[in-house]
């Protein structure tokens, strides 16, 4: 059996405020024309479907658009599970009156197989394990799991209990496995490490499509991987690789080839003196890609965020770099900011009050902010 593995598309997302919806139809409909020249026999979408729970409707109709091509103009089945991104209960919706759309949304007690087979004969049970709070795996299974960590055992027990018939088992799940590579576009999941698993649980499945973190990975063994975003969703991503992820299971061998996306537009950041950026952007064949810029000029400028968007019509950040390193205060902020949430208030904490968090307050302020994160489901 032939799959394709992708995730995170994020559908309404923005950059720097900046729309994203033409750039991830353009890249969707390479995914679509990649279904249809390796022939696959599925396609998997690992979670984070939407970038928020309540998506725009140009969102939704993005989806329906790509859903259609896949569905019903191709027929190739296509498997999703909700994301910690996604409203589980608004996308799962009619997904018990369709056929060859399955969708996963809110996690239930009941963990059953899509049994999915190819022309040849060749039969796969994939299982899809929706993306659920520890809380959620206790409420639904009446169990005592309190990290991410146990929550996914008790999923994994249930997958591991059903009789395969001899088939294939392909996990499809949104989590964050221990030692996984992040960048600043992932929302956490949890905060102080507890929403880190095992890559080990996952050794015994055919193959396991993972979503969340959003740089195309592997960690443990090859066959337990991250597709990836099909797009770059935040600077920090400049040097990734888009792609996603063809996956042919033969026997109990399974075959990985990466799949190169090309953007519509690409997320880079340019570095240097203002004149010398102006210079560049004049012969730049790509100079409508979406940018941060980092002027190392040290005196002020008048307008420069003018002056680049008439050479880089799309530049959406600009940083002073040249100005703020004779700020070393400046400098100590910015590195300040990038610790996140916890961090900065641990430390707001211990300067004022002159003391350290009590393990009660620490506890309570890791709820306080996840449930800040949570705030929009």
């Amino acid at each position: 059996m032939k799959f394709l593995h992708t995730s995170d598309w994020h559908l309404g997302r923005q950059l720097h405020n900046q729309s994203l919806l033409e750039d991830q139809q353009y890249v969707l409909e390479q995914i679509v024309e990649l279904a249809q020249q390796h022939r696959v026999d599925a396609l998997l979408v690992a979670g984070d479907i939407f970038d928020r729970s309540v998506p725009p409707s140009q969102a939704v109709k993005v989806l329906d658009d790509i859903l259609h091509r896949f569905i019903n103009e191709l027929a190739i089945p296509v498997i999703m599970i909700a994301g910690n991104h996604d409203g589980a209960q608004r996308l799962a919706f009619a997904a018990r009156h369709m056929r060859d759309l399955h969708i996963i949304g809110p996690l239930t007690d009941s963990i059953e197989p899509i049994t999915l087979s190819t022309k040849a004969g060749d039969t796969v049970q994939f299982y899809g394990l929706p993306y659920a709070e520890p809380a959620t795996v206790r409420e639904v299974f009446n169990c005592e799991a309190t990290s991410h960590q146990e929550a996914m055992q008790v999923l994994l027990e249930q997958v591991t209990g059903h009789d395969s018939q001899g088939h294939n088992k392909v996990v499809i799940a949104h989590c964050f496995l221990d030692g996984g590579d992040e960048s600043e576009s992932e929302r956490p999941l949890s905060i102080g490490g507890a929403d880190k698993i095992t890559p080990s649980l996952f050794s015994d499945f055919a193959y396991v499509a993972l979503g969340h973190l959003h740089g195309p990975q592997y960690k443990g063994e090859q066959h337990v991987r991250y597709s990836g975003s099909p797009l770059k969703y935040s600077f920090s991503e400049q040097h990734h690789a888009k792609s996603i992820t063809l996956v042919e299971l033969i026997g109990e061998d399974c075959q990985i080839e990466l799949l190169p996306l090309k953007p519509l537009r690409d997320v880079r950041i340019i570095e240097g003196m203002l004149v010398d950026v102006l210079k560049a952007g004049e012969i730049d064949p790509n100079k409508d890609d979406y940018l941060m810029v980092k002027l190392l000029d040290k005196s002020a400028i008048l307008d420069a965020m003018g002056k680049l968007r008439s050479v880089y019509p799309n530049v959406l950040h600009l940083e002073r770099t040249g100005l703020m390193a004779e700020n070393s205060q400046l400098v100590q902020n910015r590195e300040h900011v990038k610790k996140g949430e916890y961090a900065m208030f641990n430390d707001f904490f211990s300067q004022v009050s002159g003391e350290d968090l009590s393990d009660a307050q620490q506890s309570l302020l890791k709820d306080t902010i996840e449930t800040l994160h949570r705030g929009d489901q």
